[in-house]
């Protein structure tokens, strides 16, 4: 059962409580003189929260503080095992869980759990399914769990939980849905925003409070962090970058659009591309894949780049060289400190990031390019799931 005063979202003194925890989580630990001075509360009064949360099993005495004289103040943290936070990233066809304690520390992690995301109400219970045993299966208590955080591709409201990708029909908004079947709040989100906030909050000291992270998967999207917070837009439909209408292709994309640079920068449109030259004559280690097929997967794609394949890292550049133009425009509207590569085909590595860097420097301009660091993702698949379950403590916490 989850402590009332998390859910009380009415209460002066809940949310005291709730941002005690949160500057725990930020700080690592504090002292009863720190949490009165940040909150502006009384030392008695912080001293009277911190013994009830102590009480209710969210915080521990973690030591005392080193002075040159005097009393040595005790100093105090989050207890990791108060609670646990469960992220889910779906796929295509497959799922990643990952659970985490309090603290954010990942504790279990399952990759690529088979799975087909269908628009109906059986593939959906089975999804549920799945994850209840899943979680079961890591020996974590169901009711120790406090909330979970689910993301999926294409566009997603978390304020309103409603999903323009996945129960499109339904008029009972997609987290309820899930807050019905697992019994615990739960809190959906847009799969690269996720991933942009799983790496931003575990850069720890190198993390920028402004960036842009991309994620090249079988799609294209972006997450966009903007003074330290996710940044959603409107109708929190923010990120769309794969369907900015910037080609000449007269390529139809899948949003019925034609132009988008999704169908140049993606995992799909690599596939697309190779296979294309492969009909061409073109030599490469994927044609007897193609012969066999007639198409070529994301694994395939992924082998190729392993190998170091002649054909896949040429078509890999000509989509790093459009992708980099594509940011130097956006580097230009909003100056961030990092730009972040991520997503399945972060893989390429220097053979996607090279053109990208080249192209952003040729196009964006140079005062504001100086500010911007790139780098790629160093939570690769974990990104989304790591997300996921981050979200879920900070908006369970009332920090979202």
């Amino acid at each position: 059962m989850i402590a009332p005063f998390i859910l009380d979202k009415q209460n002066k003194n809940s949310a005291i409580k709730r941002e005690m925890l949160h500057i725990c989580i930020q700080k690592e630990k504090a002292s009863i003189a720190e949490f009165s001075q940040i909150l502006g509360i009384s030392i008695p009064t912080a001293t009277k929260f911190i013994q009830e949360l102590m009480t209710e099993g969210f915080l521990i005495p973690n030591g005392k503080i080193g002075t040159k004289g005097g009393r040595r103040p005790s100093i105090y943290g989050i207890n990791p095992v108060a609670g646990y936070f469960l992220g889910v990233n779906i796929s295509r066809q497959h799922l990643h869980i990952a659970i985490s304690d309090f603290r954010g520390q990942i504790l279990h992690y399952i990759e690529d759990i088979p799975f087909v995301l269908e628009d109906n109400t059986e593939s959906f219970h089975t999804l549920c399914k799945i994850i209840k045993d899943q979680v079961s299966k890591t020996k974590i208590p169901w009711p120790k769990v406090l909330s979970a955080g689910i993301s999926l591709s294409g566009r997603v409201n978390p304020e309103k939980g409603f999903s323009l990708s996945y129960f499109v029909k339904s008029e009972i908004p997609l987290n309820e849905l899930f807050q019905n079947e697992l019994n615990l709040p739960v809190t959906i989100e847009n799969d690269s925003r996720a991933m942009a906030y799983g790496e931003y909050l575990t850069m720890g000291s190198k993390a920028d409070p402004n960036m842009l992270f991309i994620n090249v998967g079988w799609g294209l999207g972006m997450g966009l962090v903007n003074n330290g917070k996710l940044y959603y837009g409107k109708s929190g439909f923010s990120g769309e970058v794969g369907h900015f209408p910037i080609l000449d292709n007269n390529i139809m994309c899948r949003c019925g659009k034609v132009g988008c640079l999704e169908t140049a920068v993606s995992g799909k449109a690599l596939s697309i591309m190779i296979a294309k030259k492969l009909e061409e004559g073109k030599k490469s280690s994927l044609l007897p894949v193609y012969k066999e097929k007639n198409t070529l997967g994301f694994d395939d794609l992924l082998k190729a780049i392993a190998k170091e394949d002649t054909l896949t890292i040429s078509c890999i550049e000509e989509m790093g060289n459009t992708l980099g133009r594509v940011m130097a425009g956006l580097i230009n509207i909003f100056n961030p400190g990092i730009v972040l590569i991520g997503g399945r085909l972060s893989a390429a590595g220097d053979y996607l990031m090279l053109p990208i860097k080249a192209a952003a420097h040729k196009y964006s301009m140079t005062k504001v390019l100086s500010d911007t660091k790139f780098t790629m993702s160093t939570l690769g698949r974990k990104a989304a799931v790591i997300g996921d379950c981050l979200l879920s403590r900070d908006r369970l916490l009332g920090k979202l």
